[in-house]
């Protein structure tokens, strides 16, 4: 079940507010036509997505994991990048984002939202 932290949204939020963030989503379809209804929600929050500024970055289905260990992998993967934090904030709270994301969550068996800051010197 996709459920955003209220404590760590606070945390998030109440940051420097001058950078770029890039939201990793690390998603588990529902059996049947979740992957398919993911794609429509997309559909519907692309618009809202650039209203804000923010952009998908990468989108990509998942492939067998290639290391040892517990983790089970993810059905898919995607990067957004939003101009900063209150994008992101502004964007969740926004009517018609509300409405996209309930197709979104109607899809989602269970997901990772990871948010990442450049980390200098890497590129």
């Amino acid at each position: 079940m996709a459920e955003l932290s209220p404590a760590a949204v606070e945390v998030f939020l109440s940051e420097a507010d001058d950078t770029p963030i890039v939201m990793l989503n690390l998603i588990n379809f529902k059996p049947d036509d979740g992957r398919e209804r993911y794609r429509q929600y997309h559909k519907m929050a692309k618009p809202i997505l650039a209203r804000f500024g923010a952009q998908i970055l990468f989108g990509g289905d998942g492939l067998p994991l290639l290391t040892a260990g517990p983790a089970a992998g993810w059905d898919a993967a995607v990067l957004v990048q939003y101009p900063n934090r209150s994008a992101f904030k502004n964007m969740v709270a926004d009517p018609g984002y509300q409405e996209a994301f309930k197709v979104g969550i109607s899809a989602i068996a269970d997901i990772v939202l990871q948010p990442m800051k450049h980390m200098h010197g890497l590129i």
